[in-house]
């Protein structure tokens, strides 16, 4: 393990090794901080199970417009720049929400306020997951590429590492702080982070290739997360023969003069909005143009619609836990904790037995299984595992983890699925569309989950129809079974 940490270090060094094992720690850090804001929606302001689960579908929001951030580092550099200023600024928007939260009682105590700084705390925190993606993704293609997975390990390690020391505090924080020091405490993470970022030095080199394609004939594929496509390696050399064949016919190109650069400065006419605009437009297309494919549309199609046509009940089952079972918070981070190990289990199952087995066999017993395991709610609501002795925590134990477990099932084949159907040159923008369609939709199915609460007049003390709404819930999880001809019918882990 030293050596091969050692190994990484010296290949991208330790300024840049440090800012992505922190920024991905701290993603995964989010869940000390969530947990307590749960609580100050349900105990302080006294929302009711739809109520909360509203706020919190808005304010995840963000999430799901990842393609735009890409977009705009790869099209409007700052400065020369295109990550680190970017990343800066989601460090303040991740940043300053906590503080105020934190120092200030009545932005904490106001429900639009709230929702204000939240989603503003998202947008950033969303943003720097995209940025972080994009300097990994350039990192590993123009130094050191041979290390692309081993980057990733430790990218995902981190951010593993980070949600299990998150959902472990998270509860025992709330069960020995207030609320408002949980927010301040939280916010240092955000303030190492912004610091560690005047640590890494980043080239314009991207830029000034960014400035060719933006003039070239016809839009080259911009690639919101990895840069520039790989053929733009050779727009230096197109551009050198549309100079010798300007010279050699003036009047035929004449015509193209705007759009082929003579060099890494813009034309005279051509401002450097209008080359921003160009740019835009050229990655907007690109990603049009890739994501209208049969291929690439419907599967994601499908992977929306498992999300949309589900109900999200996690709120209210929350409520229902902390209120009618009596659970502490720090037991309920514990639960987070076995989720966690639950679902690198799933992935190490995944791996090791199921990768070669066809995607649409998966993912139907996917659903299969989490329509079962949705039972288990059933049980614990009617308290049937009372009568065979069976505890309220070991039910929300063994149910967190197999339910993470089953749903890392569904997950990966979306993440196999996603990278085999990215064509070359969108890679980075369309990896980024894809996981904004599954956050949309999971965002979508909470707002399904609050209204089917506020239907069946779920609210906090009031349970009585909750295992009607799971029932609910239980039938739609099999209607993404009709739906599975989206999925390529050949398609594997291993190839599409």
């Amino acid at each position: 393990m030293k050596q091969w940490i050692s190994q990484l270090k010296k290949a991208f060094g330790v300024p840049f090794l440090w800012l992505i094992c922190l920024i991905y720690f701290t993603q995964g850090f989010r869940s000390f901080v969530w947990t307590a804001v749960s609580y100050q929606l349900k105990d302080k302001l006294k929302l009711s199970p739809s109520a909360s689960q509203f706020v919190i579908s808005v304010a995840f929001f963000p999430w799901s417009i990842k393609p735009l951030y890409g977009i705009l580092s790869d099209c409007i550099p700052i400065k020369g720049r295109k990550r680190i200023p970017y990343l800066v600024i989601a460090t303040v928007l991740s940043l300053v929400p906590w503080i105020v939260l934190g120092l200030s009682a009545c932005m904490r105590s106001s429900t639009r306020h709230l929702i204000v700084l939240l989603t503003a705390q998202n947008l950033g925190s969303a943003m720097a997951d995209v940025v972080v993606d994009a300097m990994i993704a350039e990192a590993v293609r123009y130094e050191r590429a041979s290390f692309a997975g081993d980057l990733q390990s430790v990218s995902w390690l981190a951010m593993a590492f980070g949600g299990i020391c998150g959902s472990l505090l998270g509860g025992y924080a709330l069960t020995n702080l207030e609320i408002d020091i949980i927010f301040l405490l939280f916010a240092v993470l955000p303030t190492i982070q912004l610091l560690s970022c005047g640590l890494v030095e980043e080239n314009a080199e991207g830029t000034k290739v960014l400035q060719e394609v933006a003039n070239s004939n016809g839009y080259h594929l911009v690639n919101g997360d990895n840069s520039i496509s790989d053929e733009d390696g050779s727009l230096g050399k197109k551009s050198n023969t549309s100079t010798i064949k300007r010279k050699k016919n003036k009047k035929n190109k004449k015509k193209r003069v705007v759009k082929t650069s003579k060099s890494n400065t813009p034309e005279r006419g051509n401002p450097l909005v209008l080359q921003w605009y160009h740019s835009l437009k050229a990655a907007t297309y690109s990603l049009y143009c890739a994501f209208r494919q049969p291929v690439i549309l419907r599967p994601m199609a499908w992977f929306f619609l498992a999300h949309v046509t589900i109900p999200n009940l996690s709120t209210v089952m929350f409520y229902y836990q902390t209120e009618i079972l009596d659970m502490e918070a720090s037991f309920l981070g514990t639960a987070r904790v076995v989720g966690y190990v639950g679902l690198m289990l799933g992935t190490y199952t995944y791996n090791s037995y199921l990768k070669k087995m066809k995607l649409r066999r998966i993912l139907m017993w996917t659903q299969v299984g989490l329509s079962i395991l949705s039972f288990l709610d059933i049980v614990l609501v009617s308290r049937m595992n009372l009568n065979f002795g069976i505890s309220d925590k070991i039910m929300v134990l063994y149910g967190s983890a197999l339910s993470d477990a089953v749903n890392q099932f569904k997950f990966m084949p979306f993440l196999i699925l996603s990278g085999q159907l990215c064509p070359p040159g969108v890679e980075g923008t369309l990896f980024a569309l894809f996981m904004s369609i599954n956050n949309f939709g999971a965002t979508v199915g909470s707002f399904v989950g609050a209204g089917l609460a506020s239907v069946l007049n779920i609210s906090s003390g009031s349970f009585d129809n909750l295992l009607l709404g799971i029932s609910i819930q239980i039938l739609c999880s099999c209607i993404p079974l009709a739906f599975l001809f989206l999925i390529p019918k050949e398609a594997t882990g291993v190839s599409a």
